[in-house]
């Protein structure tokens, strides 16, 4: 039994890489994590899966973004230190945080396990702190949380490969469940293969549902059917295939995030079809009510998802062995990969090795 050691005065020093202005160019970045408080869990973060809301962010894109700024929302690591009150965690396991690193607990979202709705939520970078300090993300040396946004890690997952869970695992996986779209046997759509994408596959096909990919491109049929499981493969741009498909199907997921006509998504939809969106188009999409109506039809949307919804999203994927498909790389390479990312030259997950190659100047 490691005893738990007792609260430090004195913050962290802390090493990571951060974008300084809108060019979003990333470099070595010396900072303070506050010291553990009683509720606290310290780790030693291992791997940080690069996410395309990071791209955004470090170029200032939402205009949201306060520089300094250190991205990174899914990290993984192993804990090294926790607080006196700290109840369920231990020195030496293996944890990870998302998306999100605080809320006020007491409103309807938060009593109700959806943290992630929460006016007050708190975001893991570039977002203030109870204490008016800006919040800062993964790609660093050490993370500091409060225990009720630490998740556990299984032993049988590898953490490099269960970094993208935390956000991109859950964002799929949160639909699926909230809309019903997880009984075996159901016909589930999922527009995109990318980081989101695949995920998606990934646990449709976990939770027996028979999935199809629609793509723009047929070069990602192989891809889609003989290395993620998928069932079948829809080209979008081809007119005769998307006519023989009309309302077969239960649900989509729609992972893209360019603008895209959903019309042709909506007449694959069978009656009660729901069309979920889980991508963040810049611009407004266009939706016309009567395809709607014909069928009783339904448009949705989906963020991210709760502490609890997000553990058992995690125990969903040990049990299933289910990981993000990733290209490991070292920190050194961050701003190589931000560029790779914004050309999608990537399958399906830049996971960066901060424990192998982020080395300290302090």
């Amino acid at each position: 039994m490691v005893a738990k050691l007792p609260e430090e005065e004195h913050p962290k020093q802390a090493f990571g890489w951060a974008a300084r202005d809108e060019s979003g160019v990333l470099s070595p970045f010396n900072f303070s994590r506050r010291a553990t408080g009683e509720k606290d869990v310290c780790f030693k973060v291992l791997y940080c899966g690069m996410c395309h809301s990071d791209l955004h962010m470090v170029k200032n894109e939402w205009g949201t973004s306060t520089y300094p700024l250190v991205p990174g929302h899914e990290i993984v690591g192993v804990v090294t230190e926790v607080g006196s009150k700290v109840e369920k965690f231990k020195v030496g396991d293996k944890v990870g945080v998302g998306c999100i690193v605080g809320s006020c607990h007491s409103c309807h979202n938060c009593t109700n396990n959806l943290e992630n709705y929460c006016a007050e939520m708190i975001l893991t970078y570039g977002a203030k702190y109870y204490d008016g300090t800006i919040t800062y993300g993964g790609y660093s040396d050490i993370m500091v949380a409060d225990e009720h946004f630490i998740v556990r890690i299984p032993d049988t997952l590898p953490l490099d490969s269960t970094a993208p869970l935390l956000c991109a695992g859950i964002t799929v996986y949160s639909p699926l469940k909230y809309y019903g779209l997880d009984k075996p046997g159901m016909h589930v759509g999922v527009v995109g293969l990318g980081g989101l994408g695949h995920m998606a596959v990934k646990f449709a096909k976990g939770m027996g549902v028979k999935v199809t990919v629609i793509s723009t491109s047929p070069s990602k049929k192989q891809e889609a059917v003989e290395h993620l499981g998928a069932d079948s493969f829809l080209v979008s741009r081809d007119q005769d295939q998307m006519k023989a498909t009309m309302g077969t199907m239960d649900g989509i997921i729609d992972t893209v995030s360019a603008t895209h006509p959903l019309l042709p998504l909506i007449g694959l939809l069978k009656t009660n079809g729901k069309l979920i969106l889980v991508g963040a188009p810049e611009k407004p999409l266009e939706l016309a009510a009567f395809p709607l109506l014909m069928g009783r039809k339904m448009v949705g949307g989906s963020g991210t998802g709760g502490m609890k919804e997000t553990q058992e999203m995690i125990n969903f994927a040990a049990k299933h062995n289910i990981t993000a498909d990733v290209e490991v790389i070292p920190i050194e390479y961050v701003n190589i990969a931000m560029e790779r990312m914004l050309k999608a030259d990537v399958r399906y997950r830049f996971v960066i090795d901060i424990g192998n190659t982020i080395k300290s100047t302090y």
